[in-house]
């Protein structure tokens, strides 16, 4: 680390923050549309004109609001480069990411953030630019450095935008390797004098698919759940991790006894995982309701999303009770479901009464 340049940093710079903004997005289609047009030929080679003449389209059909031309300029070249920067297209405008033109035409911004979450996992390479090419790819270098320590500060995030990944042979960093490149991030000033390129990364995680911020620090959202409970949004009860996972056993326990094998409670089917979901939400019970497993359900992943955020709910008999907010097709595939009686107590009742009330009542 010694020898590190540490102005040979990750630089992340964007013209557009939203990228389900029509600007954005007219912004690439426009590009995608070049690289379809010149590359008829498959002897194509890039030339400065090509680059010139896309310009000048994007700026056409893009407007920029500066006052004068060469700041226009500069900020269509920033809106391509941000093309390329991303994943979706390669310097040179050699080709573009085969999942680009799924992005363009997709319905909702849902399905747009998680083809954004794999382009830019496999093909990000903050570096390059649509005349350089660079080898870093640093949000898969950064997910993996996740993996590795669990959960990320910002302070530590900041400080991975020092690292030459070509220079990790592992992919990356350990945590007593973080500590020592937050120390050089902290003593150089890098954070401030970086302070827009740093927005920029944080917001771009801020869209990605499984991984979540909770106050400062960046978690895959399955551990952020173990550790925090079902609702991600507020931060401030703790699950216990060693009672959570009694609790979960009793649950399991309950159904072994009566159906003999550890199934959905409510789909009867032995599935490999089974969550055990809160009725009451863990995040409003006080410590005896949150491992109380009265106030719980095995259940399947799928039910478990459905129940979690209000969807369904039950009736003190075990009937299912389903959203309008739900289509229909939903609806019906769901009513043939009940839960057994051999599952309900005055307990569960109690907890099922909060659950209407309070959960299902306010599903968004």
């Amino acid at each position: 680390m010694s020898s590190q340049n540490y102005e040979e940093y990750w630089k992340l710079t964007l013209e557009y923050t939203d990228f389900n903004d029509s600007k954005f997005l007219k912004t690439l289609q426009i590009v995608v549309d070049k690289i379809d047009a010149l590359n008829i030929n498959s002897n194509y080679s890039y030339t400065t004109k090509d680059y010139q003449d896309l310009q000048n389209e994007v700026l056409l059909q893009v407007p920029k609001t500066a006052s004068n031309i060469n700041d226009q300029l500069a900020s269509t070249r920033k809106a391509i480069n941000q093309c390329v920067k991303l994943g979706f297209i390669e310097p040179f405008l050699a080709s573009y990411h085969k999942d680009t033109k799924e992005y363009l035409s997709a319905n909702t911004n849902k399905k747009r953030n998680t083809l954004l979450s794999k382009i830019v996992y496999s093909n990000a390479k903050f570096n390059s630019s649509t005349t350089n090419i660079h080898s870093w790819s640093q949000i898969n270098f950064l997910l993996k450095t996740l993996e590795e320590v669990g959960k990320l500060h910002k302070k530590e995030i900041i400080a991975l935008m020092l690292v030459n990944i070509k220079e990790v042979s592992n992919g990356f960093l350990n945590k007593s390797e973080i500590n020592r490149y937050t120390e050089v991030a902290q003593n150089n000033g890098f954070i401030n004098r970086k302070y827009n390129q740093v927005g920029y990364l944080i917001n771009l995680l801020n869209k990605l698919d499984d991984i979540v911020f909770i106050k400062d620090e960046l978690y895959f959202k399955e551990d952020a759940k173990v550790i925090f409970g079902e609702d991600l949004k507020q931060e401030v009860k703790k699950r216990d991790g060693y009672l959570h996972r009694i609790y979960k056993n009793l649950l399991k326990e309950e159904v072994d006894e009566k159906l003999g094998q550890t199934k959905c409670m409510l789909e009867n089917l032995a599935y490999p995982s089974l969550v055990a979901s809160h009725i009451k939400p863990f995040i409003s019970s006080n410590d005896n309701e949150a491992y109380d497993p009265n106030n719980g359900l095995l259940l399947s992943r799928n039910m478990d999303i459905l129940f979690d955020q209000g969807y369904i709910s039950f009736s003190d008999d075990g009937d299912m009770i389903c959203s309008g907010k739900l289509d229909d097709d939903v609806v019906r595939y769901l009513k043939k479901y009940k839960l057994d009686k051999i599952f309900i107590n005055e307990n569960r009742k109690a907890y099922f009464e909060y659950h209407r009330t309070e959960v299902f009542n306010n599903a968004k």
